[in-house]
């Protein structure tokens, strides 16, 4: 199991754990976390499991993928340097204690 901070736009923290190999979105919705809503089931067709990577984190989380910004240029709150769909990161055990900020809005 992977550790994994959400922090909220009002500063309010959910931890989870998810399985490696799963992805930050499943994760956060198999646990019921508010502000990820992955309205098309991880296949990245929406924006509306976007996320901000903490800065500490943006390194071992990657570059985004082809296409991972076109869909995030649809995001209902701002894209930022450290923006990421959730559903194309996935968790390993190097993610261990991963701090991901969530957007005002995903609507």
């Amino acid at each position: 199991m992977v550790k994994i901070t959400f922090i909220a736009a009002d500063g309010t923290t959910t931890s989870v754990e998810g399985e490696a190999g799963d992805s930050i979105m499943a994760a956060a919705i198999a646990q019921g976390v508010e502000g990820i809503i992955g309205e098309c089931g991880g296949s990245m067709m929406c924006a509306t499991c976007h996320c901000y990577v903490d800065e500490a984190w943006a390194h071992k989380t990657g570059p985004q993928i082809d296409g991972e910004g076109d869909m995030l240029e649809c995001a209902a709150s701002e894209v930022r340097a450290t923006s990421r769909l959730s559903c194309q990161i996935k968790l390993t055990p190097e993610l261990e204690g991963l701090v991901i900020h969530l957007p005002e809005d995903q609507l």
